[in-house]
């Protein structure tokens, strides 16, 4: 494809998005400084709790990063980059690595840890509480004691478990649960058994391009096991703009005349339910395959801090897009939040 076919074919496309407008400048935003007011949520925000950091120790899917973090590094990324609040949740490599054992103690001493936090930052952090799947009992009372106990804002789960994924029927008892309390359900990626350590070439780890295909895995299986449908009280974040789905929907719905029990009005109409937010996120590509399945109301803020980017630098990727007007900015990076969210309406 030529240089002029390439800018022929960019210009097409933001122009079907309605992104032209994006040349009027008081409309769009094209910077992001920092505000005078912290009112930025961040949704996709993690943790490391002291006792999950020694029992992932020399995990490849471990990040330097989220060994050393504290509460005031993330305030301090708040205040920088003007942002009120942000949502707490374990990143890579989850809490399951093959003992049930060990991932049923590390989720109640994660959600102790995170709970902490939060009394004592209520106005700053908000808490996803972890999840011991694939041990069902012990995910159910995990459930129970992170909402009665700790009053968790929602619940944290790993695409995959070992080689099964959300959506598997054995874990309808634990979406049942999660559908009766109107749960909000927070996704975050990892690479399963089945694909870690695929050779795609030396030096490309999984979070290159595993991560948003295990979201994708994910989120197929919700809908397509009926789950979506089954249990419309839950509302899905999916992380990273739902990893390759946005792109991948359309093909991946060609296979949906074979679940019409499943999903009667449809793959889309599932897709178009869920949330996502922009962590890792913030490029063309991504954010107009995103635009075409929802609008900026399915639309969280989020940065993947602290191994990912930080709030400032990530609202300001946000804007150099010029794909969202100053109501859209506002829906993302606030009031999306707050209507899942309404405890963050006193941040």
């Amino acid at each position: 494809m030529s240089d002029f076919d390439r800018r022929s074919f960019l210009t097409g496309l933001l122009a079907s998005l309605g992104v032209a407008a994006a040349t009027r400048g008081d409309r769009l935003v094209a910077q992001a400084a920092a505000p005078a007011t912290k009112y930025r949520i961040d949704v996709h925000h993690h943790f490391g709790p002291p006792t999950w950091v020694a029992a992932m120790k020399g995990n490849p899917l471990l990040q330097a990063p989220n060994t050393t973090w504290t509460p005031e590094k993330s305030i301090e990324d708040l205040d920088r980059g003007g942002g009120a609040a942000a949502v707490l949740s374990i990143t890579n490599p989850g809490l399951y690595l093959g003992d049930k054992a060990q991932a049923n103690r590390l989720a109640r001493e994660c959600n102790d840890f995170g709970a902490k936090v939060v009394q004592t930052h209520p106005t700053r952090f908000g808490l996803f509480a972890a999840m011991p799947l694939p041990d069902v009992g012990a995910t159910m009372k995990e459930i129970a004691y992170a909402y009665d106990q700790l009053h968790a804002d929602g619940i944290g789960f790993m695409t995959s478990f070992g080689d099964t994924w959300l959506g598997n029927p054995a874990y309808r008892p634990v979406m049942e649960e999660l559908n009766r309390r109107n749960a909000v359900v927070f996704v975050h990626p990892t690479a399963a058994n089945c694909c870690r350590n695929l050779n795609y070439a030396p030096g490309v780890q999984p979070a290159s391009m595993e991560y948003g295909t295990d979201t994708t895995r994910a989120i197929t299986g919700i809908c397509f096991s009926g789950d979506a449908v089954r249990f419309p009280n839950i509302r899905w974040i999916w992380s990273h703009g739902g990893g390759s789905m946005p792109f991948l929907a359309a093909r991946i719905a060609g296979a949906e005349r074979n679940f019409k029990e499943q999903m009667p009005n449809g793959l889309m109409a599932e897709l178009k339910r869920f949330y996502y937010d922009l962590a890792g996120a913030a490029n063309v590509g991504v954010v107009a395959s995103l635009r075409q399945l929802v609008g900026a109301d399915k639309i969280l803020f989020g940065t993947d801090f602290p191994p990912g980017g930080h709030i400032l630098e990530t609202a300001q990727s946000i804007r150099e897009l010029k794909m969202f007007s100053e109501a859209d900015l506002k829906l993302i990076e606030r009031d999306n939040a707050v209507r899942l969210l309404p405890r963050l309406q006193m941040t």
